[in-house]
């Protein structure tokens, strides 16, 4: 389950998201941009509340700053918790802990990473073909 809640204040607009950030995420998710005004300048995308995410929620979460960033927004995403990170850091084929994806994600080139390679895995995913580049295997 997800939930989605959008505050504007000002020509900032904060989106805090809470639960499973999944592929069934996404509409909810890419509708909180929808009623954002002409003279917002700032996203806040705050993921405090997110206790799981896939590929898919990733994917979300990319697609959502990149339409910010279209709109001319200034986005930065925070409260990145335990799991997303070690998602992320999967994703991108960064071994240990403390690998600091969190604030790695500020970078352009590091989310341009991510959703190459998580756009790979759900595509070997929904087709079973291959080898995915993250592992289902639990615990990992």
């Amino acid at each position: 389950m997800n939930t989605t809640q959008v505050q504007h204040c000002g020509s900032s607009v904060l989106v805090s998201v809470g639960g499973e950030l999944d592929e069934e995420a996404g509409t909810v998710l890419q509708q909180a941009l929808d009623g954002v005004a002409i003279d917002a300048r700032d996203l806040m995308v705050d993921l405090h509340g997110v206790v799981s995410m896939d590929s898919g929620g990733l994917l979300h979460v990319l697609e959502l700053h990149r339409r910010a960033e279209c709109l001319g927004l200034r986005v930065l995403v925070i409260g990145w918790q335990p799991q997303p990170q070690q998602l992320m850091a999967q994703i991108a084929g960064i071994r240990g802990p403390g690998s600091a994806t969190g604030e790695r994600y500020a970078l352009a080139g590091f989310r341009r990473l991510l959703e190459q390679r998580a756009q790979h895995d759900r595509h070997f995913a929904d087709f079973g073909v291959g080898t995915p580049i993250l592992s289902t295997a639990p615990g990992e």
